[in-house]
């Protein structure tokens, strides 16, 4: 899950009573304070772009688009340019938006492509020129840009071009992430840019973009056409048809983002703005915390009712997300239900007080990718942006385009490939999500804004980690609104994750006492400990201006001003 970004930010807490002395990072660690805007995302250089338009004279959205351009050239991990995401967008003047441009299914592609002769699942979907969805990620930032900016796409791909042409240094972070992927670059033509002679880039070493930084400038002076027609789109096509790809022509030029209203929900009397599908995770957000709704107060936080509360409630709305949602599109997806108070109600007279629910029991009959990355952005006149975007996988499909100078997705995996069977995170999803030419497959991205109780901007978070996205998401809200965290413990905090199949409580490893894990476990919970859950980038309006905190499992870093 990444390393903590200084010895500062690990080690045993002392300043916080609410979390066990096991447990690996300090309360107090991480925030950075900005009076006038703020950005935080999983890498630097990203985090400075988006300042240096916001000092500029950019909105937040300028902002966002610029963040989002950079990390297509500085953490090509999960930043791109050959993947899609979700934005969900809160102007100072009340406006609210939730863009969708999250990649389609090519028209080539069929229910059982990923099957053999044999019916089983290769692995086809994850790694290779047939895994990828149609990219939407350049079709989503410009139209963001058209509709709320205040600045020209030149102007915010500035910082992103200058990164790609003039080269970065490579920081720890990514000679990590390079040298642990090396296999997968490797078998692709990545390796000739990011392993050159095989070997992976010595930090401190300056690493240059020639063919990304042609299709940026490209972008910036003709716009999304620059990317879905003409040249450099028949380029990239043909290198990745010759290589065995379904992406074509065609499939470029019917992609659309789409404009969806944000979910909008209350949690005792603050105001959630959320993802909707098909995006899969503000409805589980929105109800999950629905569930929760109805414990006042919460137990305390690491106690053994704590980690079973909100266990059950992620059980129970997991179970509902495997099985109902989908791209609207093609499915009539039940919003109104599952985020409905009510429904919830019926939900939570179904968590005993003092025992596990097995899954089966409750109707869970039935692996997303982990490498997405989050990043949120508000300026000093209030407008917000949360954007979650993604290849899937750590480089994608680990095919690399070089013509153009991108990874493309492996995006193809979040459909069920084989409904009621797990993908490759152990997500196990039903017929709703069943690939379909056109079709947007299934996400657990969050990006979410939290108003407070007079309608003033609070919190703006998101996360990356697959399913675990929306677990991680929504423990940071809770930790803030229940709890009564500053944003650096929120997001510090130990977190639980259930999504329903596998049927097991995960815990951060250190996240609770032994005397709580056995408390656990004789409610006949299968205890797993994890790693890490989620890795959380953040902003959070406080007295005199914001606070940004990222991840101290991660490598990120706010910047403000």
């Amino acid at each position: 899950m990444g390393t903590p970004r200084s010895a500062a930010c690990a080690g045993a807490n002392t300043a916080s009573p609410r979390f066990p002395a096991t447990w690996r990072y300090r309360a107090g660690c991480g925030a950075v304070f900005g009076a006038h805007a703020m950005v935080a995302s999983d890498a630097p250089l990203a985090s400075e772009a988006g300042v240096e338009i916001l000092k500029q004279g950019g909105n937040a959205v300028d902002a966002a688009v610029a963040v989002g351009f950079a990390l297509a050239t500085v953490y090509p991990e999960a930043g791109n340019l050959g993947g899609g995401g979700y934005m969900v967008i809160h102007m100072a003047d009340g406006r609210a938006a939730a863009l969708d441009y999250r990649e389609i299914a090519p028209l080539a592609a069929t229910r059982d492509m990923y099957l053999d002769s044999t019916g089983t699942l290769t692995e086809k979907g994850i790694v290779g020129p047939l895994a990828s969805g149609v990219p939407g990620a350049v079709a989503g930032l410009t139209a963001a840009l058209a509709k709320y900016g205040t600045m020209t796409l030149a102007q915010v791909m500035a910082p992103a071009i200058r990164y790609a042409e003039q080269g970065f240094p490579v920081d720890t972070a990514m000679h990590n992430s390079l040298r642990g992927n090396r296999e997968l670059i490797g078998e692709f033509a990545g390796d000739s840019l990011f392993l050159p002679n095989g070997e992976v880039p010595a930090i401190g070493s300056t690493l240059r973009q020639p063919a990304l930084a042609r299709t940026l400038r490209a972008i910036a002076e003709r716009g999304r056409s620059a990317f879905y027609e003409g040249d450099i789109a028949r380029a990239w096509t043909s290198e990745l048809q010759a290589a065995g790809g379904i992406i074509t022509m065609a499939d470029l030029a019917r992609y659309q983002p789409v404009w969806r209203e944000p979910i909008r929900s209350t949690y005792r009397g603050y105001t959630l703005l959320t993802m909707p599908p098909s995006s899969s995770g503000g409805v589980t957000v929105t109800e999950s915390m629905n569930i929760l709704e109805g414990f006042s107060p919460m137990p305390p936080f690491g106690s053994t009712q704590w980690a079973h509360l909100e266990g059950s409630a992620y059980q129970r709305a997991f179970i509902d997300r495997n099985s109902k949602l989908a791209d609207p599109a093609f499915v009539n997806v039940p919003i109104a239900q599952l985020t409905d108070k009510a429904y919830a109600a019926t939900l939570r007279a179904t968590i005993g007080a003092g025992s596990a629910t097995p899954t089966a029991s409750i109707g869970g009959t039935l692996r997303e990718g982990m490498q997405t990355t989050h990043y949120s952005v508000v300026d000093e006149r209030g407008n917000a942006v949360a954007t979650t975007t993604t290849l899937n996988n750590l480089y994608g499909s680990g095919v690399y385009l070089t013509s153009a100078g991108f990874f493309l997705n492996d995006e193809m995996d979040d459909f069920a490939s084989q409904p009621g069977k797990p993908n490759m995170f152990g997500l196990v999803q039903g017929e709703a999500n069943a690939i379909q030419p056109g079709k947007r497959p299934l996400s657990a991205m969050s990006p979410s804004v939290v108003l407070d109780r007079n309608g003033g901007l609070l919190l703006v978070v998101g996360s990356r980690g697959g399913p675990r996205i929306i677990t991680s998401t929504s423990e940071v809200i809770l930790n803030v609104l229940d709890y009564g965290m500053t944003l650096a413990e929120a997001v510090s905090a130990p977190r639980v994750h259930h999504q329903a199949l596998p049927d097991s409580l995960y815990i951060e490893r250190g996240g609770v006492t032994a005397a709580v894990a056995d408390s656990l476990r004789a409610m006949g919970y299968g205890v797993a400990w994890s790693r890490g859950i989620g890795l959380v980038n953040a902003v959070m309006r406080v007295r005199g201006g914001y606070e940004g905190m990222s991840d101290p499992r991660s490598s990120g870093l706010p910047v403000g001003y």
